[in-house]
């Protein structure tokens, strides 16, 4: 129900911005957040990068902080992660997440990839940036 897209190839320090749409308003009321895997890495060692609180706060990870922007329209459904300035070392496939209901933006960022249902996940989303 997470549809996720805009990954792509870039060059390092170029933008991007990924979008994620919920096909209903089942996580109207959730946190949100970005995770992602590295090449090489597995499922356990997903990271959180972004993440949109239940209480509208938002919060990044130091290794993003400055660069990348998550925002929300409830609206429409929709989460964007907004990534400028990327590196290479951002080259990931990105996943969208509902991470659960009344949780705050950086509780959210400390959430165990495993303790967060398969069904919250969306698909992912490519990213790949070159030097």
């Amino acid at each position: 129900r997470l549809v996720e897209s805009g990954g792509g190839s870039v060059q390092a320090g170029r933008s991007l911005r990924l979008s994620c749409v919920g096909r209903d308003d089942t996580y109207g009321n959730h946190c949100m957040a970005w995770f992602r895997q590295a090449p090489g890495k597995q499922h356990e060692e997903r990271a959180a990068v972004a993440a949109y609180g239940s209480d509208g706060t938002t919060s990044v990870a130091d290794s993003v902080k400055g660069r990348f922007t998550i925002s929300r329209d409830n609206a429409k459904n929709v989460l964007y992660l907004q990534m400028n300035n990327v590196k290479p070392e951002d080259t990931a496939m990105y996943y969208c997440v509902a991470v659960g209901p009344r949780s705050s933006a950086i509780r959210a960022l400390n959430v165990m990839p495993g303790a967060i249902p398969f069904a919250n996940w969306g698909q992912g989303t490519l990213v790949t940036v070159s030097s």
